[in-house]
C-alpha cells in the first residue's frame, strides 16, 4: 500500500477526552474514529489490525474442533424471556420495537440465540459434544463508555459455545479452549497474560476464568501471590486473616455528638478503625433492606454480597427506609434492629474482632465494647469483605500483590443455566432426554487490539508485534523527488511485494522528521529507509520499531532475502 493513497491521517495532538494510551495512539495513528460515545468506525489500518487478530482466533478456534456460524444481533425479546435474563438485565440492555409492535433487542452476548438454534439442529447423544463460535458484533448499553476500545458500546466480540453430555465431558473441553487461549495471546503478541478465577456475573455458572493482560492502565484489579500461583480479581479474591480477639468488656453507651463517620468516630474515642464496626445498608431489586456490618478498616465487596444474598441489583438504601427498621443513620447497628424487617449479614472481621465500637441506634451515641458472639449470636457470617494489597495470601501465606490488568477474555462453565428454561435437551443412549451442557468463550476484539498497545508502545507511537501488524515492512523513501531515490524505491517496493511482504510505502517526499513521526504513530515493527546517502554506499538502512540504530543492508540480488528472514524469524516468537 503507497501512502498516497492509504485513507486516515496523523494527528499531532492527544485527543482531549484521551486518557490512556491506546486510546491516543488509536486515534491519532489514524486507526479508528469516534462515532458517538462509545461508538468507533475502523479505518483501513484498524481494519488490518482486527482481521489479523481475527485469522488467529479463527485458526486456534478451528484446532480444537469449533465450527463458525453467525446470529443476528438483533433478537426478539421472548428468547431471553425464556431464559430469565430479559428481566434479569437493566440498563445494559438496548430494547426497542419493530414497526409490528413486537420487543427485540440487540444482543450483548448470544446465548439465547446459539441456544435456540442448536435445540432445532441437535437431539441426539451421538452428536455431541461440539463447539460452535461466531465473530459478531455485539451491543451494551454502556453507561460509562471510556478508554477508547477498551469500553464501548458496540464492539466485535468472538463468542464460543460448547455443548455436552454431562460435566466431566465439559471439564475436559474447558481445558482444551483454556489452552487455546494461551496460544491465542502468546500470537497475537502480548506479553503478560494471567488467568484468574473471577465472578460469572450475568453470565451465570459455577465455574469462569478471566484472561487479564498485565499493565497498569487496566481497569481491573487482579491480586496474586508473589509466586503468582493464587491469582484472582477484585471481585472474588480472598485472604488469611488472624485477627485480634480479647476479653468482652461491658457494653457501654458513649456520646460522640456529630461523629457520623468512621473516620470522625475514630479519631473521638481515640481508637484506630480495626477497632470500629461499619453499617452499611442496601436494598435489592425485591426493595428488600440488607443491613451489612463489617470492620471500620474494610470494604464491603459488593460483587461477594450479591452472589451470597442471589442478588441482581443491590442499591443503598435510603433514610427512611433506614429508620424504619429502628436504626438511625450515622449511627446505626445490628443491635435492637426489627429482624423481621431487615437481613442482617455479617462479615469475619466483625466476628473475629472482640470489643468494637458501633453506633448505638440513637442519634449523637455509640456503644463501646461490642462483641458479635455476645451481643448477636445468631448472626448470618458471609465474607463479604474486599481483599486489600498485603494481606496474607489464603494459599501461600504471603503478602498478596495488586495488579491492573485489562480482561482480554473469558471462558464460562454454564452447565444447564440456559439449556434447562430454554428444553435445549439430548436423548441419552437409553432415550432419555437431558438438557445440554454448556461452556461459553469470549474474546473481545478491540480490547485485545488496545491491550497489545497499552503493554507494547514507547513516547512516539506503538509497537506492533508482527503477527497483527497492519504491515510487516514500513519502506519510508526521503527525497522521493530525486530520481535515484525514487527508482530504488519504486524497484524495491514492488520486488517485496512480489515476495509475499505486507509493505507500507511512504511515498509522500515529506521531510523526514515528519515523515518518521508518523512511521512511529502507524507503529510497523520494521522499517526500510532509502536515502540519497546511503544509495551513494549502494545501501539502504534496516531499523526495528523502537530501536535507535539499524543496520545497512546492501541493494544486492539478496537484499529481498535477507528481509524476509528477518521477518519470518520474527514470526517465530509469537507461536509456541
Amino acid at each position: 500500500m503507497r501512502m498516497t493513497e492509504l485513507i486516515g491521517k496523523r494527528i499531532k495532538e492527544d485527543p482531549k477526552d484521551a486518557k490512556i494510551t491506546s486510546h491516543k495512539f488509536l486515534i491519532r495513528g489514524g486507526y479508528i474514529r469516534p462515532v458517538s460515545a462509545g461508538v468507533y468506525s475502523l479505518l483501513p489500518l484498524g481494519k488490518k489490525i482486527a482481521e489479523k487478530i481475527e485469522k488467529i482466533i479463527r485458526e486456534e478456534m478451528n484446532s480444537i474442533h469449533g465450527q463458525e456460524i453467525l446470529m443476528p444481533v438483533s433478537l426478539p425479546a421472548e428468547l431471553w424471556k425464556e431464559s430469565g435474563r430479559y428481566e434479569q438485565i437493566h440498563d445494559e440492555l438496548l430494547r426497542f420495537k419493530d414497526r409490528n409492535d413486537k420487543e427485540m433487542l440487540l444482543a450483548m452476548t448470544h446465548e439465547e440465540a446459539v441456544v435456540h438454534l442448536v435445540r432445532s439442529e441437535v437431539n441426539s447423544y451421538k452428536q455431541l459434544p461440539f463447539m460452535v463460535y461466531q465473530i459478531q458484533t455485539k451491543y451494551r448499553d454502556e453507561a460509562r463508555p471510556r478508554g477508547g476500545m477498551i469500553r464501548v458500546r458496540e464492539f466485535t466480540m468472538k463468542d464460543a459455545y460448547s455443548f455436552h453430555e454431562n460435566q466431566e465431558s465439559l471439564n475436559d473441553y474447558y481445558q482444551e479452549v483454556y489452552d487455546a487461549y494461551v496460544r491465542i495471546f502468546n500470537r497475537l503478541g502480548m506479553n503478560e497474560v494471567v488467568s484468574i478465577k473471577s465472578d460469572s456475573g450475568m453470565m451465570g455458572g459455577a465455574v469462569a476464568h478471566e484472561f487479564m493482560a498485565i499493565t497498569e492502565s487496566g481497569e481491573d484489579t487482579v491480586f496474586m501471590s508473589e509466586d503468582k500461583s493464587y491469582r484472582a480479581n477484585r471481585e472474588i479474591a480472598v485472604a488469611e486473616y488472624d485477627f485480634e480477639g480479647g476479653t468482652p468488656l461491658e457494653l457501654e453507651i458513649v456520646s460522640t455528638p456529630g461523629k457520623e463517620t468512621i473516620e470522625e468516630v475514630s479519631e473521638y474515642l481515640g481508637v484506630g478503625r480495626k477497632n470500629t464496626g461499619k453499617a452499611v445498608f442496601y436494598v435489592n431489586e425485591k426493595e428488600e433492606l440488607i443491613f451489612v456490618m463489617i470492620r471500620g478498616d474494610f470494604e464491603v465487596n459488593e460483587t461477594k454480597l450479591k452472589n451470597h444474598l442471589g442478588a441482581s441489583v443491590l442499591n443503598f438504601a435510603d433514610d427512611e427506609k433506614i429508620k424504619s427498621v429502628g436504626a438511625h443513620p450515622g449511627y446505626a447497628s445490628p443491635l435492637a434492629l426489627d429482624h423481621k424487617k431487615v437481613r442482617i449479614v455479617v462479615d469475619p472481621s466483625v466476628e473475629g474482632t472482640a470489643n468494637l465500637v458501633v453506633g448505638a441506634n440513637k442519634e449523637n451515641y455509640h456503644y463501646k465494647n461490642f462483641n458479635l458472639q455476645r451481643d448477636l449470636p445468631d448472626a448470618e457470617i458471609v465474607d463479604i469483605s474486599t481483599v486489600r494489597e498485603g494481606d496474607v495470601c489464603p494459599v501461600t501465606g504471603t503478602p498478596l500483590r495488586e495488579y491492573k490488568g485489562i480482561e482480554v477474555g473469558n471462558i464460562f462453565q454454564l452447565g444447564t443455566k440456559y439449556s434447562l428454561p430454554m428444553g435445549c435437551n439430548f436423548l441419552d443412549k437409553n432415550g432419555k432426554s437431558h438438557p445440554m451442557v454448556m461452556g461459553c468463550y469470549g474474546i473481545g476484539i478491540g480490547r485485545a487490539m488496545a491491550a497489545v498497545i497499552e503493554q507494547s508502545h514507547d513516547h512516539f507511537g506503538p509497537v506492533w508485534p508482527v503477527s497483527i501488524a497492519p504491515y510487516e515492512l514500513h519502506l519510508c523513501a526521503l527525497n522521493y523527488k530525486k530520481d535515484d531515490v525514487r527508482n530504488n524505491a519504486d524497484n524495491l517496493y514492488e520486488k517485496l511485494k512480489e515476495a509475499g511482504i505486507d509493505v507500507l510505502f511512504d511515498d509522500r517526499g515529506e521531510k523526514a522528521g515528519f515523515m518518521f513521526n508518523d512511521a512511529d504513530l502507524i507503529g510497523v515493527p520494521f522499517r526500510i529507509i532509502v536515502s540519497p546517502k546511503t544509495l551513494k554506499e549502494g545501501k539502504i538502512e534496516f531499523k526495528r520499531r523502537g530501536c535507535r540504530d539499524g543496520e545497512l543492508l546492501p541493494v544486492d540480488g539478496n537484499l529481498i532475502k535477507t528481509v524476509k528472514n528477518k521477518i519470518k524469524s520474527e514470526f517465530e516468537k509469537y507461536r509456541l
